[in-house]
């Protein structure tokens, strides 16, 4: 039998605190410090045991500790009565987290005051989730989310504005699940890039994407595409019948665009399909079972259908576990300038060219609304690299509309240039003159007299604006 007593003598319950991941100090109910093991010491990188029978107030004044507020955590406690918690930096750079404990004797007043220290730094890192108090430790989680992000985004995705930042975290934590996402926006901001963006970050990144256009099915095809349908099943089949798109999906992610325009008789196919998670092609006499994630988008309000009975309510509610609404590109001015660089050097690498943007240009793509979003920047941006003949694309070459002015009104645009220095605004119309002359005669001579100019100075300033 052993000798050993069952219980733990004092000195050793502070050999195994000093075991400990986590600091600790004790104080009386004054503040003043009792005992702090060596965790702490290593944590906050000096020796606790130098502050034993001094006020635990000394550290933060004399240790470069940084408090997130004027007073100290013992006041707070000690006035308030309750634990307090809050992240405070040491030297070391490093977020910690220290919550501070009162101790109360029979008589309900505080004997001792116990403080726990916690590498925040080290828990983030771990995922684990710890209640924040503080603006250093939002900005910490906000700087390594954004972190994650760019390193998640590949370099064919574009985005500098906030609300896009947001939209893509959001994507990226469901991204691991598999419940459905309603993709939301106008036309041309890039659901299907986003679709696409939460397919390659879940875990069925090595399995098929699919991506479906409604839009461009004929209601006729709808159910042979989207179903499938067996060897035989009518006339004109596939003598060996045909996977429908959904079962290609199967492991993958279905990314159903235009889903608004799914004929209500496909609807109910398609939600029983989702619910069942087995497909029945057309003719087949046994189901087949599938698995895969739903994505869907529409720049459609999808509940005034439901109201309409045009859309399904309980198909609605079965797709849009999630939604993400992607702003449209006018509310996303950051992001203009670096799309219209990344579609220039794109296009310039097509067609062997050397074209860049002027001022002028990146002013007015600034301030135009972009109806048509990002595809209609993207489409502008290849006009102009095939269509410019000089490596400098100028603000004339714009169509029209970026102006806001009429077409037999050339003095109209100036109105609507508050951004241009006079200089350039004097340049955007002279240009805008000599083209229109030079596009009305049958020579230059005749343009100079139509302009009230010499013909040489006419063929200099064609020289200088590339005309």
């Amino acid at each position: 039998m052993s000798s050993k007593s069952p219980y733990i003598r004092m000195r050793d319950v502070s050999r195994v605190y000093d075991e400990l991941n986590i600091g600790i100090i004790i104080t009386n109910g004054e503040g003043v410090i009792i005992w702090g093991n060596r965790y702490y010491s290593k944590l906050a990188q000096f020796d606790i045991r130098t502050y034993f029978g001094r006020n635990v107030r000394e550290i933060s004044q004399r240790e470069d500790v940084a408090l997130p507020t004027e007073s100290y955590i013992i006041d707070t406690v000690l006035r308030t009565r309750q634990s307090q918690t809050e992240v405070v930096r040491y030297r070391t750079t490093d977020y910690v987290l220290t919550t501070a404990i009162p101790i109360f004797n029979e008589n309900k007043e505080i004997d001792f005051v116990i403080y726990s220290i916690t590498n925040y730094s080290e828990l983030m890192n771990l995922q684990e989730a710890v209640s924040r108090s503080t603006m250093q430790a939002l900005a910490l989680e906000t700087h390594l989310r954004n972190i994650q992000i760019h390193q998640n985004i590949g370099k064919d995705i574009i985005i500098s504005d906030k609300q896009m930042f947001n939209i893509y975290g959001k994507a990226l934590r469901l991204a691991s699940t598999s419940v459905s996402v309603m993709l939301t926006g106008e036309s041309g901001t890039g659901k299907d890039v986003l679709a696409k963006f939460i397919h390659q970050s879940s875990q069925r990144k090595d399995e098929n994407f699919i991506h479906v256009n409604m839009a461009t099915i004929p209601p006729a095809l709808f159910e042979s595409e989207l179903f499938g349908y067996a060897p035989g099943s009518f006339t004109g089949a596939a003598k060996n019948g045909k996977d429908g798109l959904i079962q290609l999906a199967n492991r993958g992610t279905l990314f159903l665009d235009e889903i608004g325009e799914l004929p209500l008789d496909i609807q109910a196919k398609l939600l029983q399909v989702i619910q069942n998670k087995e497909i029945r092609a057309i003719g087949a006499l046994e189901a087949t079972p599938v698995d895969f994630r739903i994505i869907c988008a529409t720049n459609r309000d999808l509940l005034q259908m439901v109201k309409d009975h045009e859309f399904r309510l309980d198909l609605y509610y079965r797709l849009n576990t999630i939604e993400l609404s992607l702003p449209p590109l006018r509310e996303r001015p950051t992001d203009i300038p670096l799309l219209a660089t990344f579609f220039l050097n794109h296009y310039n690498r097509l067609n062997n060219c050397k074209k860049h943007l002027s001022s002028d240009v990146l002013r007015l793509f600034s301030r135009y609304c972009w109806p048509g979003n990002v595809r209609e920047l993207q489409h502008l941006i290849e006009s102009l690299v095939v269509l410019c003949p000089t490596d400098t694309i100028t603000a004339d070459q714009l169509p029209e509309e970026f102006y806001g002015s009429r077409p037999d009104d050339p003095l109209a645009s100036l109105g609507s240039l508050e951004t241009l220095t006079l200089k350039e605004s004097v340049e955007l119309l002279e240009k805008k003159l000599i083209r229109a002359a030079l596009e009305s005669t049958s020579s230059a001579a005749q343009a100079a007299g139509k302009l009230g100019i010499d013909p040489s100075t006419l063929s200099k300033k064609r020289k200088r604006y590339g005309l």
